[in-house]
């Protein structure tokens, strides 16, 4: 395995101000795991659950995932040949910008590949994805589900200030007229995201896109977009459908 060059002193004045403590925290535990494992690989996040990916993270137990500041987190590799703390590092580095995180692993990139082409975890679009099929609600009784449970009477004014237009008759809930939540193919509102809820549509699913890996052993960066075609536009947020509950410069290590 080359020789580290982790001493390198890095300038936290180049990042924004705040929050040195947890940007140091972040580039030592970097720093660390490039010693450890035999690759990095930077993901770009589709969708992004922190349910679903502390899921992904018991599955990869033996490996560590970094989500932070891109900027701190590129530092922490080292965005050019003399600051990078393993050879050839910094072409890595310089992929670190949207919505991406870094996964440190030892496992095969085979075995890599294998897993995030197959997981997917279907969730309930937001507000800005675009639409994926027609939603409509007939006249009549408001139901939801597989099984057409009826909507709780209670819930009739949450339903009417969302848009339906919906009145009660004896109690049960009831559409005056057909309903269009969503159409296909448009972004949808905050107040369409909400009704999918509501009716239980799930139109979105996180994954996990591999946009290159660097092979500590080979101190060489591998682009993976022939695996992975659509890895650059969700980095990029060009992908429509690519939301988000991490807000933007949140720092979390999984």
């Amino acid at each position: 395995m080359p020789k580290s060059k982790r001493q390198r002193t890095v300038h936290l004045t180049r990042t924004d101000k705040g929050g040195r403590p947890a940007k140091d925290k972040l580039i030592t535990a970097i720093r660390d795991a490039a010693e450890s494992f035999k690759y990095i690989h930077v993901l770009a996040v589709e969708n992004m659950r922190n349910v679903a990916l502390k899921d992904v993270r018991s599955e990869w137990a033996n490996s560590r995932f970094f989500f932070g500041k891109t900027k701190v987190m590129a530092l922490a590799l080292g965005t050019d040949a003399a600051a990078e703390v393993l050879p050839d590092v910094h072409v890595l580095a310089n992929k670190l910008s949207g919505q991406v995180g870094l996964l440190f692993t030892s496992r095969p990139v085979e075995e890599v590949v294998e897993f995030f082409k197959s997981y997917t975890v279907p969730d309930f679009a937001r507000a800005g994805n675009i639409a994926r099929e027609t939603v409509t609600v007939p006249e009549g009784p408001v139901v939801r589900g597989a099984e057409n449970d009826p909507f709780p009477h209670n819930m009739e004014p949450q339903l009417r200030k969302l848009g339906m237009p919906t009145i009660l008759k004896k109690g049960i809930v009831s559409l005056v007229r057909n309903y269009t939540i969503c159409t296909k193919g448009k972004a949808l509102t905050s107040e369409q995201a909400q009704l999918l809820k509501l009716f239980y549509h799930q139109q979105a699913d996180f994954r996990m896109h591999l946009l290159a890996y660097y092979d500590v052993d080979a101190s060489k960066v591998e682009d993976m977009s022939h695996e992975f075609p659509r890895a650059a536009a969700i980095a990029a947020g060009e992908a429509p459908d690519a939301g988000s509950d991490v807000e933007d410069g949140d720092d979390m290590e999984l």
